[in-house]
This record gives C-alpha cells, structure tokens and sequence, in this order.
C-alpha cells in the first residue's frame, strides 16, 4: 500500500526524527568500494537497509551520485574507489551540439541499476518511506556544458541552454517516473548550480523546469523534496518556493535559521549540518555540539526538520553518524 506521503510530511517535525542525506557511508558497512557499490543494484539495496537498521532516519534516502544523468547522456565520468563519481570534460560546445543531443532513454547506462536498486529497497525497507535521489535540470545542463561554461552561456548563448534544459527536463521527468514505478515513495532533487546563479538567471534558467518536473510526478503518494546547497539561495527564495515542492532542503553555505524566517511556517524545511567539515572531519563531541546547537537555534519554528547540509561523504565515520542522532535523541528527550 503508498504511503500518505502529505500525512507523513506534516507530522515530520513533530516526530523529530532526522532525515540526513545518509547512503554513501554505507560501504563501510557493506565492506565495498565506492566503485563497486555504484555499478551493483543488490549492494545499493543492502546498503540503504543495513544503514535504515542502524539509524532511526525519518527516511531512507539513496545515492545522492549527480554522474548518472549526465553519464546517460554521454557525458565522462571518472570513477574512484572511495570518492563520489564526477562528470568530467565538456560534452556541449556549440548551438549545433545543443540542438543535436538526443534525450536518453530511461535506463541507459547506470540508470537502470539505479532504479533497479530503489525496487530492490523497497522491498527490503518497510518501516519508512524510501527517497531516490534525482539531480535538478540546471545541474544537469551544468554538467553537459561545463560548469563554468554554462555561467557565461546563460548570457552569451541564453537559447542554446534553454534547448538543453528541455531535453534534461524531458530526461529527468522520465526517470522520475520510472523511480515511482519502481516503489519510490519520492525524489529528492538536488540543484545545486542553481545556487550559484543571480536570482534573475535561477528564475529563468532553473525553477521552471524544476517545477515542471515537480507537477509531472508529485501526488499524494510521491514527494517531491527540492535541495539546494547554492550560497545565493536566500535570495532567490520566492521563486524557488514557487515550484511547490513537498519539502525543501538547504545545504550548510547558508544560516538554516534566516531561511526559516523567511519561509512560511507551513512550509517543510531541512538542513543543514556541514557534511564534510563536520561529519566527515570532526571528532564525534563536535558533531554533537553542532548538531544541538543547530536544532536550539531552530528549536521554535516547528517546520523544521534536522539533516545533513547535503550528502555525507563516503567515508565519514560511523562514530559521527551515529553522534548526529544521539544528539537529536537527546534534545527530543529534552
């Protein structure tokens, strides 16, 4: 039976459960290599569950891995045994090759591993909604551009990225679907270049086709949470809050406490401890002190939900993952 995914959201803060970006870390667990884990859906699987077992996590949220879509398309992508894998080079440099990229079909290189992996957790994972991770369409374009590159196009060459950012849409709308058939009980979109944009380019370049994706798949049953981990984002919070997202998630280059004053109380919002200074690299008593102090600081908007401020590295240390929720499960006693 789909879960109420709406029900579920709202009573999310009351509960006080965190809902980090937690999945990566799960090769110490499972005893394998970044490499390995990424091209096998059965140890994606097993991992999303050995690491729901150990963690009292609102959600089990998989591979936030931001190569897949851009590798579907042709993109190269360097692969290491311990390190996410990265798009690398320029696939798009002209009009013509903008104009000449074909939409991949759902399933094409790791993709369908992917999805297979999100069929294989839904079956293993039953005691809380099960995320697949999606990357957002500027991020997306991003990659096929160059990240640089695509910056100066939005000035330079405005309908050439227009043209790509439709066929990324079309793409992701797809493999969206494609996540929900596969038991996905809802996305989470990742569209960090956005953030990077002036608000002026986000609302032209980004939102929209967010938000086009966001109305393609999100009903009762299926959430659609947007990330963000750009720094510009607190100023582009009207437009992104005009895709209607089910939730929205923020990464740790803002103050987790300005945008919730920002935000309007009915609206889901998480974030944001850093996941590489402190998770991966602090001591355990550190991700303690920041943790309770993000959620004290937090403490009187009740849309609020404690995380990660994006994915945690692969090889953060268990000791820290596990000091992040007994912070939360002292200040829930609290």
């Amino acid at each position: 039976m789909k879960k109420d995914m709406n029900k579920w959201l709202a009573s999310l803060p009351e509960s006080g459960k965190a809902l980090p970006i937690l999945s990566f870390p799960c090769i110490s667990l499972l005893g394998c290599s970044v490499k390995e884990l990424i091209s096998d859906s059965e140890k994606q699987a097993e991992g999303m569950a050995l690491v729901a077992k150990r963690v009292d996590s609102a959600a089990s949220v998989s591979l936030m891995d931001l190569s897949v879509e851009a590798e579907c398309f042709g993109a190269s992508v360097r692969f290491s045994d311990d390190e996410v894998p990265t798009v690398v080079g320029r696939l798009i440099n002209d009009s013509d090759e903008a104009e000449a990229l074909k939409v991949p079909e759902v399933g094409s290189a790791r993709s369908g591993i992917y999805i297979d992996a999100i069929r294989k957790a839904a079956e293993k994972i039953t005691d809380r909604p099960v995320l697949a991770g999606i990357i957002g369409p500027f991020s997306l374009a991003a990659r096929l551009f160059d990240v640089s590159e695509i910056m100066i196009e939005c000035y330079d060459d405005p309908d050439s990225v227009h043209v790509v950012l439709e066929k990324c849409t079309e793409f992701l709308i797809n493999y969206a679907k494609a996540y929900k058939d596969a038991g996905a009980d809802g996305v989470m979109m990742a569209e960090p270049v956005s953030g990077l944009l002036s608000p002026a380019l986000e609302e032209e370049f980004s939102s929209p086709y967010v938000k086009r994706i966001a109305d393609a798949v999100m009903d009762d049953g299926f959430a659609f949470i947007y990330h963000n981990c750009g720094n510009n984002t607190p100023r582009m919070l009207d437009s992104i809050l005009s895709i209607g997202a089910s939730a929205y998630h923020f990464g740790n280059s803002v103050s987790m406490k300005e945008m919730l004053d920002k935000i309007p109380s009915d609206v889901l919002v998480m974030g944001n401890i850093d996941p590489a200074g402190v998770l991966r690299l602090a001591t355990p008593q550190v991700v303690k002190e920041a943790t309770k102090a993000l959620m004290d600081e937090c403490s009187e908007h009740k849309n609020f939900v404690i995380s990660s401020g994006c994915d945690m590295p692969p090889l953060t240390p268990w000791e820290n993952i596990d000091a992040f929720f007994e912070a939360v499960s002292d200040h829930n006693e609290k």
